[in-house]
């Protein structure tokens, strides 16, 4: 099966653990298993004990699609930075790092072609209102683990809010 390993499912910083739950991994059905929201990382493992796991930084998005013309079933929509067939991410990222050593020299455009590489993972649960509580832990876990490259716009943005919430408290002491 793709990219599925024998690894052990969290058991620290589970914040939601979402049982029945069918993986598609970019059109292809993996199976009905467990989905855990943890802190460290995003796992699914089917029944047999095989699994994978996502880190956070990797998860370009992730929402809840109702749009059933889209994809038949309601379910928690994951685009990942890169392609996961066959090889987990650990291994992804050292060939991503020789990748661009070797095609760096040659092509200069590799960071435009890892842009542009994504996985789809669609997390179908048989409890359709669990999706609302998938979403959110997702949430939560996903802003533990801020990109390092949005860092100056994440401040930028909570500068503003603040600014907001001072310049309104002005006016109503001002009026």
């Amino acid at each position: 099966m793709v990219l599925l390993k024998n690894i052990h499912p969290p058991t620290e910083g589970v914040r939601h653990e979402q049982a029945d739950t069918t993986a598609v991994l970019d059109g292809q059905r993996l199976g009905c298993g467990t989905l855990y929201v943890a802190e460290t990382r995003l796992s699914w493992f089917d029944g047999s004990g095989l699994g994978f796991a996502l880190e956070y930084p990797s998860i370009g998005l992730h929402a809840i699609s109702r749009d059933v013309s889209a994809y038949p079933q309601e379910h928690l929509y994951v685009m990942v930075n890169g392609k996961l067939n066959d090889e987990n991410e650990a291994e992804m990222a050292e060939k991503a790092a020789g990748d661009e050593e070797d095609d760096g020299s040659s092509s200069g455009g590799d960071d435009d072609d890892d842009e542009g590489v994504i996985s789809e993972i669609r997390f179908v649960p048989t409890d359709k209102t669990s999706l609302e509580s998938m979403f959110s832990a997702m949430c939560e876990c996903q802003a533990l683990h801020p990109d390092p490259d949005d860092e100056d716009s994440d401040n930028d943005f909570e500068g503003e809010e603040y600014d907001v919430e001072e310049a309104g408290e002005d006016r109503s002491i001002q009026g």
